[in-house]
């Protein structure tokens, strides 16, 4: 498929930066042209499981842009988001978000703000949920409490 969008958003905390990550991602460059890239801030994330241990922005930061640089990626911009819509109830000119079958409903608040605000509403790419060996996906609340590594395997053992 090629570019398909000339401005799509994704977001999320993108801690331990793992597959599904990296496929929510790459799916945003594949139906992109250019691509606006919320990242959580610090505060956003107190919630969160496991939230002492999720890594401060500016090492988040910093991992993402590594993904982006060895994958050869440009045309994007990085914008700290405080809320779960972030910015793309405000960029007029964007034209998708790529979320995962388990943060579609996101997309659905996204676009209700967007309405609000008198905006065309999003088209909604969805990418499935990278599995991981133990069956449920992968997920950085798992790499957090000891489970499985950023690949999906579960801690401490080569499978």
């Amino acid at each position: 498929m090629g570019m398909k969008f000339r401005k799509v958003v994704v977001g999320g905390t993108f801690d331990r930066l793992h597959l599904g990550h990296k496929a929510l991602l790459r799916k945003a460059f594949e139906v992109g042209s250019y691509v606006y890239i919320g990242l959580t801030s610090d505060e956003m994330i107190r919630g969160k499981p496991y939230a002492e241990r999720i890594l401060p922005y500016g090492l988040r930061l910093r991992d993402l842009l590594k993904f982006l640089d060895v994958n050869g990626y440009s045309g994007y911009r990085i914008i700290k988001i405080h809320t779960a819509i972030g910015f793309a109830d405000r960029i007029k000119s964007l034209e998708a978000i790529v979320v995962s079958e388990e943060t579609y409903k996101g997309a659905l608040i996204v676009n209700r703000a967007r309405a609000e605000r008198g905006l065309e509403p999003l088209e909604i790419v969805v990418i499935p949920v990278v599995r991981s060996v133990l069956g449920p996906k992968i997920s950085s609340t798992l790499i957090r409490a000891g489970l499985i590594d950023p690949f999906g395997r579960p801690h401490g053992k080569d499978v």
